[in-house]
């Protein structure tokens, strides 16, 4: 069981988060918030808030990153759904135990500060899931 806490972000891919920026803040009221490098997934990520909802646009720093490899096989869009977890390692364990199928078997490092963990897509209705353990 996940035992999700909160939706804990929505993750977009984008070829180029400079290009999408505008539709974000002037079209949708969106707050821009920062761009963080994400070195170990190869991702810059651009993070924008609406009310409660953070979303978070993922623009790939290297072509073998798996947001560029997303964007060429599906184009951009809706990339994953987070979760908010707590004790992530007991959750991944958990899943693993119940027969989920999990792209990391460890936590990794995130986006501010926080640990996470992805659930493959065919064991989540083919929607890519991710853990989120924000650092306390």
């Amino acid at each position: 069981m996940i035992q999700a806490e909160a939706i804990n972000h929505l993750g977009i891919a984008v070829r180029s988060i400079e290009e999408h920026k505008d539709f974000y803040q002037r079209v949708l009221g969106a707050e821009f918030e920062s761009v963080e490098e994400v070195p170990s997934q190869k991702v810059r990520v651009g993070f924008f808030r609406i009310g409660d909802v953070r979303l978070e646009l993922l623009e790939p720093t290297d072509p073998s990153s798996s947001v560029a490899t997303f964007i060429e096989k599906r184009g951009e869009g809706l990339h994953h759904v987070a979760y908010t977890v707590a004790d992530i390692k007991s959750r991944i364990a958990e899943l693993q135990a119940g027969g989920v199928r999990m792209i990391d078997a460890e936590p990794r490092p995130g986006a501010h500060n926080t640990r996470i963990a992805f659930v493959h897509p065919k064991s989540s209705g083919g929607v890519l899931t991710e853990l989120c353990e924000p650092s306390h």
